[in-house]
């Protein structure tokens, strides 16, 4: 029956493409002879030469939607990537369109309306699509058009997969038992789901119970039996899919990639590539850019006050540790007095310390004596929005008493962050706040980031604990 249900949501789906391809083929040859966007010279050529080509286009785009595998069940997929499949099969159908019009013509196609049908027909279909899953997200919510599943493995990861799948019921998979070598536990529930054998009983299993999916989620050390359920498995009809255990140790946007036909996992890695580099780098040269025109007064003014109140130079400069752990010169305004830290050592600045100078205290309580950072950040040398950077003799301390300390110089080094708008700054705990930057770092987009700005503006500059 479910197989049923399959092939006519398919047959559905591939009418409804039909339709959307007939509108927009329809739709790009009047944008292109009537709408007068671009003038006609040559005459109107009549419509029914161009309603013929219909006969090649809907097979034409019905075979490379197929080959795109664009009529397959995605029920796990990216709304997306479903976007960006059409696009690209689009792409490739047109070119074949195009190719065969211009090889066997016996008329003069308008390029024109290609384009226009190209860009309508990418729009159109993704708007289809969206709708046409969304109608099966609130059927399959509903109970409807359901896919049953067997989990291979009753580890920590086999019943994260529970609680996620249990968490989108919209994507219609029913969980209908687990799998352990564990003859101890077959019987038992995990998350309100039995265990109902072992992993040799998988096909009587599958039979017995008309399973559609099959979820492999063994731990790294068991990996040895996977092969062994495979074979069990061997002649079924039923998808498999494989959890791999080994995002166990991912740490930064784990994800998986293919490299010439081969899957790569990978475990580490940094958001800032791309369209993002360049983005993030726009907004720092912007935005600190009108700080620093916008502050100068302010500035001229704290650089006299520095001079009347105390000896030594106006800024102050102390190395830090920015991205992948390259070292530079934070600059501040200096709110201590010169050679501070002769005696003591270097140490973090506490309440009422008696080496701060009395606008020191001022400046450092209403965050200005950060200010020239602003000039880092033109150098590139500091983000806007990112972790605070830390002295590295403090560093080699911290990587050793708090586990993945060093993975927050993943990210190019801030003048505010997520900890900080979240409390997390100064003498506060060292645990939250690489919590919140490594989540920073996790989650980071444009968006975020100006979330953060606009944190740090409505919160305000002065904070208990700037000292």
């Amino acid at each position: 029956m479910l197989k049923k249900h399959s092939k006519f949501f398919e047959s559905l789906l591939l009418i409804i493409d039909w339709i959307v391809l007939s509108v927009s083929w329809i739709s790009s040859y009047y944008l292109r002879m009537y709408s007068g966007i671009v003038p006609v010279y040559k005459g109107i050529p009549p419509f029914e030469i161009y309603l013929t080509l219909l006969i090649f286009i809907i097979p034409l785009w019905g075979v490379v939607f197929k080959v795109f595998g664009l009529y397959r069940p995605r029920r796990i997929s990216t709304r997306f990537s479903e976007v960006v499949d059409i696009g690209k099969a689009s792409t490739f159908a047109i070119l074949i369109l195009i190719s065969i019009t211009y090889l066997f013509r016996q008329y003069d196609f308008s390029r024109l309306t290609f384009l226009y049908f190209w860009l309508i027909n990418i729009v159109f279909l993704s708007l289809a699509r969206t709708l046409f899953r969304e109608f099966l997200r609130l059927l399959r919510k509903k109970g409807y058009n359901q896919r049953f599943a067997l989990v291979v493995g009753t580890e920590k990861s086999s019943q994260d997969l529970i609680d996620k799948l249990q968490k989108h019921p919209e994507l219609g998979i029913h969980i209908s038992g687990f799998l352990s070598n564990d003859t101890n536990s077959i019987g038992n529930e995990i998350q309100r789901i039995k265990v109902l054998g072992k992993y040799s009983e998988i096909r009587e299993i599958i039979k017995k119970l008309g399973i559609d999916i099959v979820f492999i989620a063994l731990p790294y050390h068991a990996h040895s039996q996977i092969k062994e359920v495979l074979d069990y498995i061997a002649d079924e009809t039923v998808s498999i899919m494989v959890l791999p255990d080994l995002f166990e140790f991912a740490t930064l946007r784990g994800s998986i990639s293919e490299f010439d036909g081969m899957p790569l996992i990978s475990l580490r890695d940094t958001p800032l590539y791309g369209w993002n580099i360049i983005v993030k780098r726009f907004l720092d040269v912007v935005f600190s850019s009108f700080v620093l025109i916008f502050t100068s007064p302010v500035m001229l003014l704290i650089t006299i006050l520095i001079k009347l109140s105390s000896e030594g130079p106006v800024l102050f400069k102390q190395e830090r540790m920015g991205l992948d752990g390259k070292l530079f010169n934070i600059l501040k305004f200096r709110t201590m007095d010169v050679n501070a830290e002769q005696e003591t050592g270097p140490v973090w600045t506490k309440k009422d310390d008696p080496r701060c100078t009395k606008i020191g205290k001022f400046l450092r309580m209403t965050s200005l004596d950060e200010l020239p950072q602003f000039i880092n950040v033109l150098r590139g040398d500091m983000s806007i929005v990112g972790p605070r950077p830390e002295r590295p003799v403090f560093i080699e301390n911290f990587r050793n008493t708090i586990p993945k300390y060093m993975l927050r110089h993943k990210m190019k080094a801030g003048i505010t962050g997520w900890a900080q708008v979240s409390g997390w700054r100064g003498n506060t705990s060292l645990e939250k706040r690489i919590e919140y930057d490594l989540y920073y770092i996790e989650n980071w987009s444009l968006f975020f980031d100006l979330k953060i700005i606009w944190l740090t503006i409505w919160n305000g500059l002065i904070n208990k604990h700037a000292y």
